[in-house]
């Protein structure tokens, strides 16, 4: 790369980006972290600036800091925001104007993925949308001629020369540009824009520096995008510790990111470090047997002495927890005779090489960017970041080694909802709107029917609360599926496991009933028999008159009295008095979107009972200590009410 190719100047590498390319520009950039905010600013600000100048964006997961409502909500949001994010943090701009519905004429950008829930009323997102599974969009890419292809990368000098690694986001760039150029369509400008704490991935990831046609490397970088870490709640145990007995040692992991996912990384922590307690735990919640039998078949319930091995689109902080705790730790190579000889058991564990974790983005905390980093440094072998088109399908080259590779896989993905025949819902809703998008969920449901005894672990909360109260996530029918009712597999919810692989259609519905909220069993049986798919004289068990909130608390009860359930099991971005605030502005969130609710904090607030400790701090950091207006009293008094009922 020549000197006159490698920029300083954010503002000027733009401008002579956009007057080489030419006023039509089509930009592909990375998924989530991989995406250079500061130069993507710069030629939407060039565009939205001149009428005769077009941008078309194709990306997904544009991340963004959370933009609170007036009020309480952002009297919490904001400092917080500003101290983890950083002052200097910088939001991709197209997407802020995006979710306000303000993108210019001549701008569009199409998404195959978004930041959950972020865009359902943005119109124009919904309308530019792409659905495709995550190993199709270099394919799509590839038609769409882009001309220009924007990356965040990690720098790094050897005695060869300069050497760039794609780090976060090795997963479409190399599908893509393979693609174009086997299409025999001109290879995109390709823009490496340095990040200086990104961290440096080898192997798999690296490429040379004439990969590149441009450098962009400025003095100083915004802070890297990091995920706050969210607590667990009782019920998200519950799930997790159902789940985490479906595992089997010696197996391969694939888990996704939020609470559920945590939730079953601390339930495979537990059953590895306190085996007894765990195992009690999984009793209590577990008394019909139904989680110990499918255990006893395809999981387990002892420690997990072999280990794991986790090849997984998104590498998260759950990989970290599991290395740490001595799970994560069944090496691969990708050499057919060596793998052969490791699943026999003839592979010596001082064998050198071989990888633990194969992964295509990662994203999570700043604690997750430095082990990733550290681990590069102390254990190069351990991580391969690769190409999506290797990890989320079994079809190539790679597919028998791969397949060996994942032998005992255990994919587990979570969705919003499920029907009684065993469909999911995951990314919309039956009005269309898009939620998220599928990603990679129907690439690894699909590929776990495809291995011998791999399984698709669908997650979900039993119930949600609705507008007009609290709702079933187990539906009869619904107006959108994400995984089609012939792929249906293992779900699991806080009331257990339904294990529907190859059953017949009333053989399903009892199995989902069975891992039901019981108030919504009777309704469901009652739909299923008026559609002739369950039996007429069908009785529903006594037994399952217990999946109840109450009976599930219960359960967990002397585990959550001995703290072994914190909220917060792997840290926290939030402060002490933040984390008591947490369940007081979610009980109001909650109450806020019914109308019984609403009657509940007013009489809260007309009675809110006695202080309770913590509660001046809690004020104070809201900046509710000494209110002055109305609204500001209104609002003291309101958060004093949660404070008090969550205490």
């Amino acid at each position: 790369m020549s000197p006159e190719q490698c920029h300083t100047d954010t503002e000027a590498c733009a401008q002579q980006i956009a007057e080489r390319i030419g006023p039509d520009l089509r930009v592909a950039a990375p998924l989530g972290l991989g995406k250079p905010h500061e130069l993507l600013n710069a030629l939407y600000r060039l565009t939205k600036s001149d009428t005769s100048r077009s941008l078309a964006l194709y990306t997904a997961l544009s991340l963004t800091r959370p933009h609170p409502a007036p009020g309480l909500e952002a009297r919490f949001v904001g400092p917080f925001a500003e101290r983890h994010f950083g002052a200097d943090a910088v939001d991709p701009e197209y997407a802020v104007d995006q979710a306000r519905n303000q993108l210019p004429s001549n701008v569009a950008v199409h998404e195959f993925y978004m930041q959950s829930g972020a865009l359902m009323h943005a119109g124009g997102a919904q309308r530019n949308y792409i659905s495709q599974n995550y190993t199709h969009v270099a394919r799509d890419l590839a038609v769409q001629d882009i001309n220009l292809l924007v990356q965040l990368v990690a720098r790094r000098e050897t005695p060869e020369g300069v050497r760039y690694s794609l780090s976060c986001n090795p997963d479409l760039t190399f599908d893509f540009i393979d693609r174009v150029v086997q299409s025999g369509k001109p290879r995109p400008l390709c823009v490496a824009v340095v990040h200086p704490d990104l961290p440096y991935i080898t192997g798999h990831a690296e490429v040379q520096r004439d990969y590149f046609d441009v450098e962009l490397h400025t003095a100083t970088a915004p802070p890297l995008f990091a995920v706050p870490r969210q607590p667990i709640d009782l019920v998200e145990y519950a799930l997790g510790i159902h789940a985490s007995a479906l595992v089997r040692d010696g197996g391969c992991l694939q888990i996704g990111i939020g609470a559920l996912s945590d939730a079953l990384v601390y339930g495979l922590r537990w059953r590895q470090e306190d085996n007894t307690q765990w195992r009690r735990a999984l009793v209590a919640l577990d008394p019909r047997g139904g989680t110990h039998a499918l255990a006893a078949r395809m999981g387990g319930l002892a420690p997990l002495r072999a280990g794991l091995y986790g090849a997984s689109e998104m590498v998260m902080d759950g990989f970290m927890h599991l290395q740490r705790a001595g799970i994560l730790k069944r090496r691969a190579w990708d050499n057919m005779a060596m793998e052969r000889a490791a699943a026999c058991g003839r592979l010596s564990p001082e064998t050198p090489g071989g990888h633990y974790l194969r992964g295509a983005f990662f994203l999570g905390t700043r604690e997750l960017y430095r082990w990733l980093a550290e681990l590069d440094a102390s254990d190069p072998d351990a991580l391969d970041m690769c190409r999506v088109s290797n990890v989320n399908q079994l079809y190539g080259d790679h597919q028998m080694l791969a397949s060996l590779q994942r032998r005992g896989a255990r994919f587990f993905n979570t969705c919003m909802m499920a029907t009684l025949l065993g469909s999911a819902v995951s990314d919309g809703l039956e009005d269309g709107e898009v939620v998220s998008g599928v990603g990679g969920q129907y690439n690894f449901v699909a590929m776990a029917h495809e291995l011998a005894d791999g399984r698709s672990i669908l997650l979900l909360r039993s119930t949600r609360q609705g507008r007009g109260g609290v709702e079933t996530n187990i539906r009869w029918n619904y107006g959108h599926t994400t995984i089609p009712r012939h792929l249906r597999d293992l779900f699991v919810t806080e009331y257990g496991v339904a294990d529907l692989r190859g059953k017949t259609d009333s053989e399903c519905i009892e199995a989902m009933l069975s891992i039901t909220d019981a108030r919504f069993i009777d309704a469901l049986c009652a739909e299923a028999k008026s559609h002739g798919k369950l039996a007429a004289d069908f009785q529903v068990p006594e037994r399952w008159r217990d999946n109840r909130p109450e009976v599930l608390k219960e359960a967990l009860a002397p585990w959550q009295s001995k703290n072994l359930l914190p909220p917060f099991p792997f840290g926290s971005d939030f402060t002490e008095v933040e984390q008591r605030l947490l369940p007081a502005l979610q009980w109001l969130k909650l109450r806020g979107s019914t109308w019984r609710g609403k009657v509940e904090i007013l009489r809260a607030a007309m009675a809110p009972g006695a202080p309770v400790g913590g509660e001046d701090e809690a004020l104070d950091r809201m900046g509710l200590a000494r209110p002055g207006r109305f609204a500001d009293r209104l609002q003291q008094r309101l958060l004093k009410a949660a404070l008090r009922r969550t205490a």
